[in-house]
């Protein structure tokens, strides 16, 4: 079963910062648990143009590989003038939906203002909508005021929702496993 944590973007480290926490929460809670980091900046994608996925190469086949082959996903974006960055919209266009399938997705977000948690509810649960994907009710949303001068998250709400989310997306995931499984026999 593996976990993996998407940072969504190409500048800034709290995006980074909020996925990993919540993947170091589900190493913690559950050893089982194969988790993998996969950070944006890490990478050059090619710009989706509609051609067949295997046709991409280099860092965008490794990319859609990673995404593809996870079983479910905490993925984190910033919230830039109201919405999600383009490289993660593209990352988006470049999966094929059957990949996202009936696996679950767990959100994280951060942004300058309190009212930016919305894009969690009105862009990401609908794109995740559109994959068939099974969405983790709770998210977690952190503003600046949220973390301390060395970028570490210091807010104890923020925090708490940290550890629910890490346990809810673990728990959707392995009893939606074990549902599939008893259906598919």
């Amino acid at each position: 079963m593996k976990l993996l944590g998407i940072s969504g973007t190409i500048i800034g480290a709290k995006t980074g910062i909020l996925v990993r926490r919540v993947l170091d929460e589900v190493k913690q809670q559950y050893p089982e648990v194969e988790v993998e980091f996969l950070n944006l900046m890490d990478y050059d994608l090619q710009f989706c143009d509609g051609r067949p996925p295997s046709t991409y190469s280099g860092d965008t086949r490794k990319v859609m590989e990673k995404v593809s082959s996870a079983d479910f996903y905490i993925i984190g974006t910033p919230i830039f003038q109201g919405s999600i960055p383009g490289v993660l919209k593209n990352l988006f266009d470049l999966i094929h939906p059957n990949d996202f399938r009936n696996k679950v997705m767990g959100f994280v977000a951060n942004g300058g203002t309190y009212q930016h948690y919305l894009v969690i509810e009105n862009q990401l649960k609908p794109i995740a909508g559109y994959f068939r994907a099974f969405v983790a009710p709770g998210y977690v949303y952190a503003n600046n005021e949220h973390f301390n001068e060395k970028n570490e998250i210091v807010h104890p709400d923020v925090l708490q929702r940290i550890g629910a989310l890490a346990a809810e997306v673990v728990h959707m995931q392995k009893t939606l496993k074990g549902d599939y499984a008893k259906i598919s026999h």
